[in-house]
């Protein structure tokens, strides 16, 4: 029997369904598991029992979960397949943008005008910043800085704020912008950029090599007085140095040419490396009671050693970077110094420092140029320092480039006790008083007993002399000797539980101890090169002999 609806016609299943519960439109729009549910309220509704309607909403409820399911996974796949077979996204690095919205791309090495997609923030748009690009070539997205590219030295600053970078071997120089970034940074000749991986654009201010950063020496307070034992040497450096700054005038008048560099050279320990912080300590000082003018110091200390290197090139152009620092810093204002310890192992004669090395063949023609260069040397004072001045150059060492050579020697006996007086600073505990104390352990140091003998030296004519503790003292052995008393000092004072002053024994146990680690002697021929070493008259000595312990002899078989 078919339902008939209230106005007599035949009803739709719907209709029987629902007995018009709901309109057709909304039952469009539920679920198989709602209409399920309303077919039970009718089916409640006319009396007839739920039970198999549960049973069939329940195999219902099982195949919708199947199917949702089925549904998720068969998405997940569209997904997947969708990503496998879009197009790559091009990377290219914005330049500029044109006054019609347009950007301009570098993609590859070729320039493209791009649209921009409307939806993306035109403030992360800056010049240098990397982008993607879709099929179309439309910027899509920014993916921000790129930290790689190659690395040029600045050759030149145009007007325009853009930047010439040399290169080597012949190749042709490039010209590019700045980035967003760089645009208001203060760039110099010689620095270095790392630039886009298109080499059009400038995107970061690099660093100074760690080889150069690490020469730049902060100038602690030395002044003169606490140089002690070196009189001679003092007032050569500040005839030498001082003057042509402090009356420049005068020097301009007489026509008399400003030195360009200086040599230090004696026995090692003997304060050389000391006296050359000292000067650029003190002409600052000088400077600044004389004009009130606070120039600040700018103090390269290099050791010859560290420019050595073994890649073709590289060792001089650190020479050429360290003359670079000193110019550029002096046109600022700064006292430039450039000091060269070790000098010799850098500088030394082309022909007889190295057996078959040729590294000192461009090394000291590279140190010349830079001295006599087209670009002078304006306040910028050059200090070399040697134990060895005999194995230089003579190239280097001629007037015109290394104007003054000031010898250091071996402290006096005066000089001795100036230098211990100076180390033993009034404010440390002292058992007696500093000026006592330095007067008779500088007696000690110098007595001439045969306690006191260090070597034997035999000459070629059979004559032999002695050589004692104070003909080999210098600054450096003189330090040592109170650092040893100082932690004797210490050692008893931790013993005893208070503080026990430092007293003389502890300065003649230290100075015995020192000595007795220092009978080092040469292995094999070379007496003439060790006694040079130690400032000591090399001529027609045959043998050195250590005096009181087990010796090591040494014969020449050439005539010194």
């Amino acid at each position: 029997m078919t339902p008939k609806n209230q106005d007599g016609g035949g009803a739709g299943p719907e209709d029987w369904a629902t007995g018009g519960f709901v309109s057709p439109e909304e039952l469009e729009k539920l679920s198989t598991l709602q209409v399920l549910d309303l077919v039970r309220a009718r089916l409640e509704f006319m009396g007839v029992s739920s039970q198999d309607h549960l049973l069939l909403r329940r195999r219902v409820e099982e195949m919708e979960e199947v199917q949702d399911h089925a549904r998720e996974a068969l998405e997940k796949l569209s997904q997947a397949l969708d990503k496998l077979r879009s197009p790559a996204l091009r990377i290219g690095i914005f330049l500029e943008m044109s006054s019609d919205g347009v950007a301009c791309v570098l993609v590859g090495g070729a320039e493209y005008l791009c649209q921009v997609d409307p939806s993306l923030d035109m403030e992360l748009l800056e010049e240098g910043t990397r982008v993607t690009l879709n099929e179309a070539f439309a910027v899509t997205g920014v993916l921000g800085l790129d930290g790689h590219g190659p690395v040029f030295p600045v050759a030149e600053v145009l007007t325009d704020g853009r930047l010439r970078l040399g290169q080597e071997n012949g190749v042709a120089d490039l010209l590019v912008k700045r980035a967003k970034k760089l645009q208001g940074a203060r760039i110099k000749t010689g620095q270095e950029v790392r630039l886009d991986a298109g080499q059009k654009m400038a995107m970061e201010l690099l660093k100074p090599p760690k080889s150069s950063a690490r020469a730049l020496t902060e100038v602690l307070p030395t002044p003169w007085s606490a140089i002690g034992g070196q009189e001679e040497a003092v007032k050569g450096i500040r005839d030498a140095v001082e003057m042509p700054y402090l009356h420049a005038e005068l020097f301009r008048q007489f026509k008399h040419p400003v030195p360009k560099g200086f040599l230090l050279h004696g026995p090692p320990g003997c304060g050389k490396t000391l006296l050359g912080r000292a000067t650029a300590y003190n002409l600052r000082e000088r400077i600044r009671a004389r004009d009130g003018v606070d120039r600040p110091d700018f103090f390269l200390h290099v050791k010859g050693p560290e420019i050595l290197n073994m890649w073709l090139g590289e060792s001089e152009r650190q020479v050429r970077d360290l003359f670079v620092q000193c110019r550029e810093k002096a046109a600022e204002g700064h006292l430039a110094f450039l000091f060269i310890d070790e000098a010799e192992s850098i500088l030394g004669a082309r022909n007889g420092s190295r057996v078959g090395s040729t590294i000192l063949n461009t090394l000291v023609p590279m140190f010349c140029t830079e001295m006599d260069g087209l670009e002078a040397l304006k306040n910028v004072v050059i200090i070399l320092a040697s134990n060895r001045a005999d194995l230089i150059d003579p190239a280097i060492l001629r007037p015109g480039r290394i104007d003054r050579k000031i010898r250091v020697r071996r402290p006096d006996e005066a000089g001795v006790e100036a230098i211990y007086r100076i180390y033993l600073d009034t404010e440390i505990p002292l058992e007696r008083s500093a000026r006592t104390l330095s007067r008779d352990i500088t007696q000690r140091h110098f007595d001439r007993s045969e306690k006191s003998r260090f070597l034997e030296v035999t000459y070629r004519s059979g004559k032999s002399e002695y050589l004692y503790r104070g003909d080999l003292v210098s600054g450096a052995l003189v330090e040592s000797v109170v650092e040893r008393a100082k932690e004797m000092a210490i050692r008893r004072s931790v013993a005893e539980g208070d503080v026990s002053p430092l007293a003389l024994a502890d300065l003649e146990v230290a100075l015995e101890k020192e000595y007795a680690e220092n009978e080092l002697f040469p292995p094999s021929d070379l007496t003439e090169d060790w006694l040079k070493l130690t400032d000591f008259e090399a001529s027609n000595v045959v043998r050195l002999t250590s005096y009181g312990s087990r010796s090591v002899e040494t014969r020449v078989n050439h005539a010194i």
